[in-house]
């Protein structure tokens, strides 16, 4: 008997799956390492200019817009120093929001190649994932896994979380912040902000609240938020209350600011928040992306639940300082 490996009809060889692999992984680093820039920071001192540290951006518009991580920003004059497909550029930091760890620069030049953005709505558990960045100074590095979870809470700063974070286990180092973490289409799907251990990497989700932000820092400088004085987390619903309100989910409330906008309205731990101002809310992302600057000294009607009974309250949102 000759020795050959037969493969039944309809399976797939390992040379053929690792094949496939590579050439997904490969396509995706031709179609945005051109997109993704290698960033030196720096700020003015006496005795003229002094390195602080190095990051990654992304290019997300053709005339210079590019994405990155406010920590990798924060602390600089504002000057940035880049490399971009090999082209030596200067940027500005044109807004930078803290709380979700994002931050706008704007280029010198208006030829970039934008990366193509996608939806983390849409990604997986045990999908493949590339990251893209400048690990430690290795400008355009190249690594790969899968999506290991969604979901995560990533602290930021006082007490402050940046939710539905995606972990994942492409290898991720100092310098990779600010870098794309892209779906197999090679969209970017992720920011990618910190490293919580070995094989565990992190990256702010690009998904309607993070546009948003994205949106406001691009036109403003700034994202504006309103404050209603309360900490939650995402929960599901009681089934009865579920059925009623055709929802599955909502945000209860762990803790309230005192002689803050909700404390004011009456609001109390464990209360479940259902409705602001006519949306539905089933998790802090959508009450974080209610929070928008046209909040602001508003009256806005939140309907609560509180031992199994309905109950509305009117507040005013006032403007959180960071």
């Amino acid at each position: 008997m000759s020795d050959l490996t037969f493969v039944a009809a309809g399976e797939v060889s390992e040379e053929e799956a690792l094949d496939a692999y590579s050439r997904a992984v490969i396509a995706v680093a031709e179609r945005l390492s051109p997109s993704v820039a290698n960033l030196r920071v720096s700020r003015r001192v006496r005795s003229g200019r002094r390195a602080m540290g190095g990051g990654s951006g992304v290019v997300i518009t053709p005339d210079g817009f590019l994405l990155t991580s406010a920590h990798v920003v924060a602390g600089s004059d504002g000057r940035v120093d880049a490399i971009v497909a090999r082209r030596e550029i200067r940027a500005e930091v044109v807004g930078a929001d803290p709380l979700s760890d994002l931050a706008v620069l704007r280029s010198d030049v208006a030829d970039l190649v934008p990366a193509e953005l996608g939806d983390a709505e849409a990604l997986r558990v045990g999908q493949l994932v590339v990251a893209i960045g400048n690990p430690n100074g290795f400008a355009g590095s190249v690594t790969a896994g899968v999506v290991s979870a969604l979901g995560r809470d990533l602290p930021v700063r006082a007490g402050r979380i940046v939710e539905n974070v995606i972990q994942t286990d492409a290898a991720l180092n100092p310098g990779n912040s600010g870098g794309a973490l892209a779906d197999g289409r090679g969209c970017v799907v992720g920011i990618n902000t910190a490293v919580a251990g070995v094989g565990l990497g992190l990256a702010v989700p690009i998904n309607a609240t993070t546009r948003m932000i994205v949106g406001a820092l691009m036109r403003e400088g700034r994202f504006r938020r309103a404050y209603l004085g309360i900490a939650g987390g995402s929960r599901p619903l009681p089934p009865r209350l579920a059925r009623e309100l055709g929802r599955e989910a909502c945000v209860e409330v762990v803790e309230v600011v005192e002689g803050g906008p909700a404390a004011k309205a009456g609001l109390r731990p464990e209360d479940l928040v259902v409705d602001v101002g006519g949306t539905p809310v089933e998790g802090v992302d959508d009450l974080q992306r209610l929070m928008a600057g046209d909040l602001i000294g508003a009256t806005v009607t939140v309907t609560a639940v509180r031992d199994g009974r309905a109950f509305e309250v009117e507040l005013v949102p006032v403007e959180l300082e960071i």
